[in-house]
């Protein structure tokens, strides 16, 4: 039977991943502050993004976003190891997009990949201290410039 404080934890860290995908989402970059610890690391180079310090990630992603008029994160299936004050988890990100060509035509794709998280207790509730993106598939994905670079890794 799970405790009272293993149940409050789930439920704590199945808000932080829902904020991550909301402020993305509604590209709110400062309520990312609320969901990745200062010092974290990010790294989406799997995917064709960026890989650097969280606060190089959160300069990078409007600029690497701002091509793609509409999109959706919609997460799920979570596996969630517990280990005190610190996790680890994998959860399913179903990622349907919408990219903005130079002509202006829209054209949707969809990409399915996997966020692998270290979470951390800290003093203002669970946070992601270290993210990897790892690729899963891609569907109709149309002909792109490279991401504009950012981070440590220039994609």
């Amino acid at each position: 039977m799970l405790s009272l404080q293993e149940i409050s934890d789930r439920m704590e860290i199945s808000d932080l991943l829902t904020n991550y995908s909301h402020a993305i989402d509604f590209r709110d970059w400062d309520a990312l502050d609320d969901v990745f610890t200062p010092d974290a690391t990010i790294d989406y180079s799997e995917t064709g993004g960026a890989k650097g310090s969280y606060a190089e990630i959160k300069a990078w992603l409007p600029g690497a976003l701002e091509r793609f008029p509409r999109y959706q994160h919609m997460i799920a299936t979570t596996k969630l190891d517990l280990e005190g004050d610190t996790a680890r988890s994998r959860t399913v990100l179903f990622n349907p997009m919408v990219y903005k060509g130079e002509d202006d035509v829209e054209k949707v794709f969809f990409i399915g990949l996997w966020y692998r998280d270290r979470l951390v207790r800290t003093d203002k509730g669970w946070r992601i201290a270290e993210r990897y993106e790892e690729m899963g598939y891609s569907y109709n994905t149309p002909e792109m410039p490279p991401v504009p670079s950012g981070g440590d890794s220039a994609v």
